[in-house]
């Protein structure tokens, strides 16, 4: 089941972006990375980090959100926030945490 139909099944008022229509600003980025270090939401899987070789802790936080502000690809979705609380990924039990205790 797909993080929304989560969030609407449990009846959770949330706001959904295409990050690649509509990305995450170097600003914002920042402020997620106040609530979970970027290095756990960059995409390491991803194409371009395959393509290029980045490895986690090879990177400093501020690349990471300078790459992720400039290739919306390079963040790991979904990314959900609740309250002060980031997920990257599907994670239902993470989810599921963090819905119980808003």
């Amino acid at each position: 089941m797909k993080t929304r139909d989560v969030l609407a099944q449990r009846g959770v008022p949330f706001t959904e972006r295409e990050l690649v229509k509509q990305p995450l600003s170097a600003d914002e980025l920042r402020a997620l990375a106040a609530l979970r270090p970027p290095g756990e939401w960059f995409s390491w899987g991803s194409r371009r980090a395959r393509a290029e070789g980045w490895q986690p802790d090879q990177l400093a936080d501020a690349d990471l959100i300078r790459l992720m502000s400039e290739d919306p690809t390079l963040i790991k979705r979904p990314l959900v926030r609740v309250g002060d609380r980031l997920i990257a990924g599907h994670d239902p039990a993470r989810l599921d945490e963090a819905i119980g205790s808003r």
